[in-house]
């Protein structure tokens, strides 16, 4: 079996450097790119079909989550390892039903991230022994806890990304030029993506800076 092929996402760059640096150590795992942003990961990923996306959750442009989801549409045999420095349930939630196979905490990169890597590559979930735990204690709590409404699943890709860029802080104007839209097609997108998320115009503000941070989104005032 050839090495273990691995694009990592993460907006910082020093991040990035380091992951390189400590996965150069593992002879089976080989770097076969590098992502900024959310829609570069899903690009490249495509580009080079690596056996694992290493994927940040907090990115601009688009988040870890709706790269996930995009990714993995086109992207069949990759598997996604999120690193992030959230590790609270509702994040790990999210991911796991967007797809991902693994959640990994950047606390814990050092010394699990090449067995992550592996154990993901293999088709195998793969937690921070935190997560772990914590899922199991759930779990055996509330078998249905934490899933996600039908009407959040309904959300399409262009309305994810038209609410991450309305969190970022851009206007009408300037996502109708990131997207190669126009104006009146980014707001057709957003009201039907607040329609679905029940977001009122009184709560926007903190909803979308939910979106941003996570990548979901939360029913609760």
């Amino acid at each position: 079996m050839g090495k273990i092929t691995v694009l990592l996402a993460d907006d910082h760059a020093v991040v990035r450097e380091g992951l390189r640096a400590l996965l150069a150590l593992e002879e089976d795992i080989e770097i076969v790119g590098e992502a900024q942003d959310g829609r570069e990961a899903v690009e490249l990923a495509r580009k080079t079909s690596p056996d694992v996306v290493v994927m940040d959750l907090a990115m601009p442009v688009l988040n870890g989550l709706e790269a996930t989801r995009q990714l993995l549409k086109r992207a069949s045999t990759t598997r996604v390892l999120v690193l992030t420095s959230y590790a609270d349930d509702e994040c790990v939630t999210h991911l796991t039903q967007a797809g991902a196979t693994g959640y990994l905490t950047k606390q814990a990169a050092a010394n699990d991230l090449a067995q992550a890597i592996r154990a993901v590559r293999r088709g195998k979930t793969f937690y921070s022994p935190d997560i772990a735990k914590r899922l199991r204690e759930r779990e055996s709590a509330s078998p249905e806890g934490g899933q996600l409404s039908k009407r959040g699943r309904a959300r399409t890709e262009r309305e994810s990304e038209v609410l991450q860029l309305i969190a970022e802080g851009l206007s009408n104007k300037e996502i109708a030029s990131e997207l190669g839209i126009s104006i009146k097609t980014v707001e057709k997108h957003r009201q039907a993506a607040m329609h679905k998320l029940d977001i009122h115009e009184n709560r926007r503000a903190h909803q979308l800076c939910h979106l941003a941070r996570y990548g979901g989104w939360s029913s609760a005032n």
